[in-house]
């Protein structure tokens, strides 16, 4: 008689998910981290938005930043209303006006008598998109071009408050993201090589730090942005903006990287690395830098509204962008008088969108550190 063996069950599979945690990347980790995170998520929609309407600025906006119509100088916000008689027929209402008989001013009212119909896809002023792609096509705007426009009001010379701050969009979103990626150049390449080499390299540049840190920098970048020559040029007069907010942050972000790299630099693979002869410069960019590319991402987010404000409280204080370029700086400073503000406040519709991206870049900011954070 045979002996009864009690088979031992076989062992089943792996749940789909647990293996896929397994041989997951580390971006993979993250990315399944960070969906969690919902106010991150709708965030990063919001910033993705923003910089595509910035991108594509020309087509968004109905007008030219520069196009103005003297005969509705601080004309009031239009509402857009879609049905009329029962019909389906988007439209705005136009204007009319009196004079005020003590100072001459004029006092706008909505003409619901004149109908003015707009479309999407409508054309309009020509243009070059991206200075290459010539095209008259925008995408709202009144059906009969001429027409008036003004869905957020009109500023001191009748040009469109909704199309300008389309385009200054694009400038203060720029700004803000070539000056974080400069300070995080100079943050990542000081911060590397202190923590790399030690000894008195690590001593100099930790004092130069030191001296960065203490030096209050917003009263020396106005000093700095208000002695630019005025016969200087648009481009010049990005370019040191852009650097003046670079510095900024560069000595926060260098420590870290420092930090970093004094850890790793006692790492098994660091050392083989520097056992089959890789130069400082390939350590540093093929071998450290990856182990951390999340934290970076992360304090790169976190950075960019730091930048926005900057940007927007130095052109606001007139020691920033001027005319003609447009920023939402550059537009609020037509909202520093307390009696603009109260005859016009639409003029402060620009202060909005400011609020609105900063808050997305910090809710994404917050979601990739947490995500990237693997504790």
């Amino acid at each position: 008689m045979e002996n009864a063996v009690n088979p031992v069950p076989e062992r089943g599979p792996y749940p789909q998910e647990e293996l896929s945690i397994e041989v997951a990347s580390q971006w993979q980790l993250m990315w399944w981290a960070f969906r969690k995170h919902h106010m991150a998520v709708i965030g990063g929609i919001v910033v993705l938005i923003f910089y595509f309407v910035a991108i594509f600025a020309d087509f968004f906006a109905p007008q030219s930043p520069t196009t103005y119509l003297a005969d509705y100088v601080y004309a009031p916000p239009q509402t857009i209303y879609l049905f009329k008689d029962g019909q389906f027929a988007p439209h705005v209402n136009g204007y009319t006006f009196e004079r005020d008989p003590v100072s001459f001013k004029k006092m706008w009212a909505v003409d619901e008598e004149t109908t003015i119909p707009i479309g999407l896809f409508v054309r309009g002023e020509t243009y070059k998109l991206w200075g290459v792609f010539e095209s008259n096509i925008h995408l709202i705007g009144p059906t009969e071009p001429g027409q008036p426009f003004y869905i957020f009001g009109a500023d001191n010379t009748g040009r469109d408050v909704f199309s300008r701050t389309i385009f200054s969009s694009r400038i203060s979103l720029s700004i803000s993201l070539v000056g974080v990626v400069l300070s995080m150049f100079i943050g990542i390449v000081l911060g590397g090589i202190s923590g790399l080499m030690g000894g008195l390299v690590d001593n100099l540049i930790q004092r130069l730090i030191e001296i960065a840190l203490s030096i209050p920098m917003l009263p020396v970048i106005i000093a700095v942005a208000a002695l630019l020559p005025v016969s200087w040029g648009i481009l010049k007069i990005y370019f040191v903006i852009t650097l003046l907010l670079a510095l900024t942050g560069w000595a926060g972000l260098a420590r870290v990287v420092r930090s970093k790299f004094l850890a790793l630099r006692e790492e098994d693979f660091v050392l083989a690395a520097k056992l089959d002869g890789s130069p400082p410069r390939r350590l540093i960019l093929r071998h450290m830098l990856p182990s951390f590319y999340s934290h970076l991402i992360a304090s790169l987010t976190l950075a960019l509204p730091g930048m926005i404000l900057g940007e927007t409280a130095l052109s606001f204080l007139g020691v920033g962008l001027r005319p003609p370029v447009v920023s939402w700086g550059v537009q609020l400073q037509e909202a520093q008088k307390i009696n603009v503000i109260a005859s016009y406040p639409w003029l402060l519709i620009p202060a909005f969108f400011v609020i609105v991206i900063v808050l997305a870049f910090s809710f994404l900011g917050d979601g990739l550190r947490d995500a990237a954070d693997p504790y």
